[in-house]
């Protein structure tokens, strides 16, 4: 009897970059599993990665192998986790536009609970400051986004239309990068979105 094929969930973040990425991109892909989904890492290996690739820098032959792997997927985790400023990975951001562009649900989760604004103060200090209208404006005298979000407008709205969910919350562990509460949760969400029973239960 054939087994179903498992759900493959493209798992986008700056986890790439912690220095043990190999075996953290395996503790996530556990979990996935746990929940009925193929957890796949950018790190993972592409099999049929077509031949004229050998032959590009390395940033551009990493550029096609995620976008592959996003092709190859039927939903996105990604972790917006903010990222060497008050905003999530750039390369990150990318990937949920393209997964959306691609009609894929898009989940993302933060290990932060704070807002933007709330972030872009922290990060700016008193260079941000409101008007007498209560508008926020930085250093540069550009307004500064304040909907209340997690992040930018287009990305909460983008994983929102997708069908997909943005969760944000203080991750309880003291390191952020390596704490999987939200990111177990968000996995949870995911599996109830594809309706996948759960192998953990």
């Amino acid at each position: 009897m054939r087994v179903p094929r498992r759900p493959r969930v493209y798992l986008a973040g700056p986890d790439v970059f912690l220095p043990e990425s190999h075996a953290w991109a395996a503790r996530r892909a556990a979990i996935c599993a746990g929940f009925g989904l193929e957890g796949v890492s950018p790190l993972d290996p592409l099999p049929d990665s077509p031949p004229e690739w050998l032959g590009l820098p390395d940033w551009q032959r990493i550029f096609h192998h995620n976008e592959a792997h996003i092709r190859r997927c039927d939903a996105v985790i990604a972790n917006l986790t903010p990222f060497r400023g008050p905003s999530a990975d750039a390369g990150t951001v990318y990937e949920v536009g393209f997964a959306r562009a691609l009609g894929l649900p898009v989940f993302g989760y933060a290990c932060v609970g704070a807002d933007l604004l709330a972030r872009t103060r922290a990060a700016f200090g008193p260079s941000v400051a409101a008007d007498a209208a209560e508008d926020w404006w930085d250093g540069d005298g550009l307004l500064v986004e304040n909907f209340g979000l997690s992040e930018n407008l287009m990305i909460a709205g983008g994983i929102l239309a997708s069908g997909g969910l943005l969760l944000a919350e203080d991750a309880p562990g003291s390191d952020r990068w390596r704490d999987l509460t939200v990111f177990e949760r968000c996995v949870a969400a995911v599996a109830a979105r594809l309706g996948v029973p759960s192998a953990a239960g």
